[in-house]
């Protein structure tokens, strides 16, 4: 069987070649033996697809980093977006709160001059105030803003790529029912939460990307990797949901969330 994915980053169409035999069971299988630390996705490669943001993070923060001359970076993951830039500053660290992805990062970016250090998401972040000119973060699952007030220094900078609310609502609310949608990650609330702390919002974007998926191995596979689309998933707590979700993509080619 020949299915067509596009490309989102590319544009391009690519055919993707898989084969009628590979039972739900082997797909689950492979979905829950795949290594899942880091933030590489390239796994993904003609079994999902995720179009990305037209401000094009990965620019800004080379942009961004370039001009810094200390940076740190929260919730690095295994440092793979960070280590991509062109030219690093001075002063270079990250933080990380699992010990997995802290080790990856630790060599990721080590050939920039980067140091990682081991600290909770929430903070408080171990850097005495006003310590960078630069703080980012790809993917906060919390933003302690507080903290990151604290220690940019006076006319310092903070880039991020929120979360938005709802994100891949079609997947979670398909595995666990209709969800409350809260206002936990508003982009306005992040924006009223910053100016609280003394910040000023220069510029705040949104956008509504879709994600594809082509086979029940790679939803497991971005469930346990993406922890908080459905914070308590397993493959044994949601193995029903799963095999009904297995069946919507061989009938229909792909789950759009």
């Amino acid at each position: 069987m020949v299915n067509g994915w596009r490309d989102a980053a590319s544009g391009t169409t690519v055919a993707v070649v898989t084969t009628a035999a590979r039972t739900f069971q082997d797909l689950v299988r492979e979905g829950e033996s795949v290594p899942v630390e880091g933030w590489d996705f390239s796994w993904f490669a003609g079994r999902a697809t995720e179009e990305r943001p037209p401000w094009q993070y990965a620019r800004l923060l080379g942009e961004a980093m370039a001009n810094a001359d200390s940076a740190l970076d929260l919730q690095t993951g295994g440092g793979e977006v960070v280590a991509g830039i062109p030219r690093p500053p001075a002063v270079l660290v990250a933080t990380e709160s699992w010990p997995p992805n802290a080790a990856l990062a630790g060599r990721a970016l080590a050939p920039l001059g980067g140091t990682v250090v081991l600290c909770p998401d929430d903070g408080p972040l171990p850097f005495a105030d006003a310590s960078f000119d630069l703080v980012t973060s790809r993917h906060p699952t919390i933003t302690a803003w507080p903290e990151i007030a604290r220690v940019l220094r006076s006319g310092g900078q903070y880039l991020s790529q929120q979360i938005g609310a709802g994100s891949n609502r079609e997947l979670y609310e398909f595995l666990m029912g209709p969800q409350p949608l809260g206002d936990a990650r508003d982009p306005d609330r992040a924006a009223d939460r910053a100016r609280s702390c003394g910040l000023h919002v220069a510029e705040l974007r949104t956008a509504s990307l879709r994600v594809q998926f082509f086979d029940i191995a790679a939803v497991i596979v971005f469930l346990r990797k993406v922890i908080w689309t459905v914070p308590d998933f397993s493959v044994q707590r949601y193995r029903d949901r799963l095999r009904d979700l297995h069946a919507v993509i061989e009938q229909q080619g792909s789950f759009t969330s």
